[in-house]
C-alpha cells in the first residue's frame, strides 16, 4: 500500500511539472527564423519595415510578419543605415532557464524516490558511469560566425595561392552562374604548409573578399573526453553553417580529429571523424558552404577524408621566398615609421615564414620604443633577429672557460662559412647565424660547404683543445641530415642508389678537408675567436677585414 502510494506521488508529481513545462513553452514566442541569403534579399529589396535588436537575435518586421536572425550574423551599421532600429529586450532565457529547472526538479525529485524505495546501495559491479547530456563545458560553447575584414590585400607573398582560391570567392559570390553550367565546386579545401606560413590568414582572406559569415574551429576542439560530444559539435558546426549559407567552415590543426583509424584506437575520435565524414558527404552540390582544413602533417590524414567529393582541393603553402619577403614585409612596415632597405631586410629573413616576419617587425618597433628611437632602423632588426627564431639567450650563464670555448667553436663556424660560400651577416657567441639556401636546385658542392660548416667547431675545438665538448650536438645532428639527404635522396654518394653508410664516409671527407683547413689558418681563427669573446658577435665584413690584414 506504501508503495502504490509513493508510486500515485511521483506519477502526480511528474504530471504538474510536464504541464508547467508545456505552459513555458507555449509562453515562449515563435518567430520564423531565416537565414543570412534571405536577409540579404529582404533588405536589398526594401522588404523590411522595422528592426528590433534584441540580445541574442534581430527580429525583422515585414508585411505584418516577424522573422527572426542571429545577431552576430547581421552587419549592425548597414542595417541601422537601411530601416528603422529599436532596441528590444529578449526574455527567451527566462523560459528556457524556467523549463530547465522545472525538468532537473522532477528528475531530481524521481530518483529520490526511487532511491528511498529500494533502501539498499547498488552494487558496485552494476554502476554505469554514464556521461551528462549537457556538460558545463559543453554548455559554454557557442558556435558564433565570424565577420572576416581581411582581404588579399592583406595577405602578401600568396600570389599561387591566391589563384587557385578565385574561383571559391567567386563560386561564393555568384553560386548560380556555376550550377547554370554544370559544374561542381570543390566541397573541401585543403591548405597543407609548416606553422607560422599563414593558413588562418589566407581562410580569412576568402572569406573577407566573399563577403560571407566565416566558422573558426580548432581539430582539437573536437575531441571531447565524453562519447559522442565531438560527433555533436560537428553536426551543430554545420548545421548553422548551411542555416547561414552561403558560407566558409574553417577547421585548423585537423589532423587532431582527421588522423588515420586503427591501430592506436580512439573511439570518441573515430565517431568524430565519421561525423565529419558523413556531414562532408551531405552536401549538395547547391548547399553554398565551403569547407577549409589547415594541416602541417597531410601525411597522418585518412584517406577517407582525401578522396574525391570532400577535400577535393589541396593546396600547398610554402614558406616564403625572396620577393614574397619583399612584400610581406612591405605589408606589415605599412605603419610604422623605418628607414630600412626592405630588400637588405628580405635577405636577412631566409627561412622565416610569415608569422615570424611579423613578429620580427613588432619586436624590432618595441627595440626602437626602448632606445626611444622616432624611427626603426636596420640595427633593430639585426639585435632582435635571433630572438625570434630562438627565444632569448643569457650569457650569464657561462664560466669564463666556457665562453672562451664558445667564442673559438662560432669562430671556426665563422670563418669556415666565409671561405667556403655560406652566407650569413653576423654570428654570435651564443648562435649562429648561417642562411639557409634559398633555391630549388643545389650543387653536391653546396651540400659540402654546408656541411663543413656544421663540423667546423666540432673539429676547431679538436685541433687547439685535443678532445670535444658536448656544445656541437646540434649542429652534428645537422651535419648528418644534411648527408643522408645528400646520399639518399640526391644521389651525391659514390653510388645513385646509396645506403646509409655511404652519409658516413661524406661527413669523414669534410671533417679531414676542415682538418687541413682549419689547422692552416689558426692565427685567424685565433683573431676571429678573440673578437667574439671580447664583442660576442662578429659580421661577414669583419671577417673579410681580418683575411686582407686590414684588422
Amino acid at each position: 500500500m506504501q508503495n502504490l502510494r509513493k508510486k500515485i506521488t511521483i506519477l502526480l508529481v511528474s504530471f504538474i511539472v510536464l504541464v508547467l513545462l508545456a505552459a513555458a513553452l507555449a509562453l515562449k514566442e515563435s518567430k520564423q527564423s531565416v537565414d543570412y541569403a534571405t536577409y540579404e534579399t529582404m533588405l536589398g529589396n526594401n522588404m523590411i519595415d522595422e528592426a528590433e535588436v534584441g540580445d541574442r537575435y534581430i527580429y525583422l518586421k515585414s508585411a505584418k510578419q516577424t522573422f527572426t536572425i542571429p545577431k552576430e550574423a547581421v552587419d549592425l551599421q548597414e542595417l541601422y543605415k537601411s530601416v528603422p532600429v529599436k532596441t528590444r529586450e529578449d526574455y527567451s532565457y527566462i523560459y528556457d532557464l524556467l523549463a530547465l529547472g522545472l525538468f532537473a526538479f522532477v528528475a531530481g525529485y524521481i530518483l529520490y524516490m526511487l532511491r528511498r524505495q529500494r533502501q539498499e546501495p547498488i552494487p558496485i559491479k552494476h554502476q554505469i558511469q554514464i556521461a551528462p547530456a549537457e556538460t558545463p563545458e559543453d554548455m559554454k560553447m557557442e558556435i558564433k560566425p565570424q565577420v572576416s575584414d581581411v582581404t588579399f590585400d592583406d595577405v602578401a607573398g600568396i600570389d599561387e595561392v591566391k589563384e587557385e582560391l578565385e574561383e571559391i570567392i567567386d563560386f561564393l559570390k555568384n553560386p548560380k552562374k556555376y550550377i547554370d553550367f554544370g559544374v561542381r565546386m570543390p566541397r573541401g579545401v585543403l591548405l597543407v604548409g609548416p606553422p607560422g606560413v599563414g593558413k588562418t590568414l589566407i581562410a580569412k582572406a576568402v572569406a573577407g573578399e566573399a563577403g560571407v559569415p566565416f566558422f573558426y574551429q580548432s581539430g582539437s576542439a573536437f575531441v571531447q573526453i565524453y562519447v559522442g560530444m565531438g560527433a555533436k559539435r560537428v553536426r551543430e558546426l554545420f548545421a548553422k553553417a548551411k542555416e547561414m549559407a552561403p558560407s566558409i567552415v574553417f577547421i585548423d590543426e585537423i589532423d587532431a580529429v582527421g588522423k588515420a583509424r586503427g591501430g592506436m584506437r580512439n573511439d570518441e575520435r573515430e565517431a568524430t571523424l565519421n561525423q565529419l565524414l558523413t556531414e562532408m558527404d551531405g552536401f549538395e552540390d547547391t548547399s553554398g558552404v565551403i569547407v577549409i582544413g589547415a594541416t602541417n602533417k597531410i601525411e597522418v590524414l585518412d584517406e577517407a577524408l582525401l578522396r574525391p567529393g570532400r577535400f577535393d582541393r589541396r593546396i600547398f603553402v610554402s614558406l616564403p621566398n625572396r620577393e614574397d619577403r619583399i612584400k610581406i614585409l612591405s605589408v606589415y612596415l605599412r605603419k610604422i615609421p623605418h628607414r630600412v632597405d626592405i630588400e637588405t631586410l628580405a635577405d636577412m629573413t631566409v627561412g622565416f615564414s610569415g608569422a615570424a616576419l611579423s613578429s620580427l617587425v613588432n619586436e624590432a618597433a618595441l627595440q626602437a620604443l626602448r632606445k626611444q628611437k622616432r624611427v626603426v632602423e636596420l640595427e633593430e632588426f639585426e639585435e632582435v633577429k635571433e630572438k625570434v627564431l630562438f627565444g632569448k639567450k643569457r650569457l650569464l650563464a657561462l664560466s669564463e672557460r666556457e665562453k672562451q670555448i664558445q667564442s673559438l667553436y662560432q669562430g671556426a663556424k665563422a670563418l669556415s662559412a666565409y671561405w667556403f660560400g655560406v652566407d650569413f651577416d653576423k654570428i654570435s657567441i651564443v648562435g649562429g647565424d648561417i642562411k639557409e639556401i634559398d633555391r630549388e636546385i643545389l650543387s653536391k658542392t653546396e651540400y659540402m660547404a654546408k656541411i663543413k660548416v656544421y663540423l667546423a667547431g666540432y673539429e676547431a675545438l679538436r685541433i687547439i683543445y685535443g678532445e670535444v665538448f658536448s656544445n656541437a650536438a646540434q649542429d652534428l645532428k645537422r651535419a648528418k641530415i644534411l648527408a643522408e639527404e645528400m646520399v639518399l635522396h640526391h644521389g651525391m654518394g659514390d653510388r645513385i642508389y646509396a645506403e646509409g653508410s655511404e652519409a658516413m664516409k661524406v661527413i669523414e671527407q669534410a671533417r679531414e678537408e676542415l682538418e687541413e683547413f682549419l689547422s692552416a689558418h689558426k692565427d685567424n681563427l685565433k683573431k676571429i675567436a678573440q673578437i667574439l669573446l671580447h664583442n660576442e658577435s662578429i659580421t661577414k665584413e669583419q671577417i673579410k677585414k681580418i683575411y686582407n690584414g686590414l684588422f
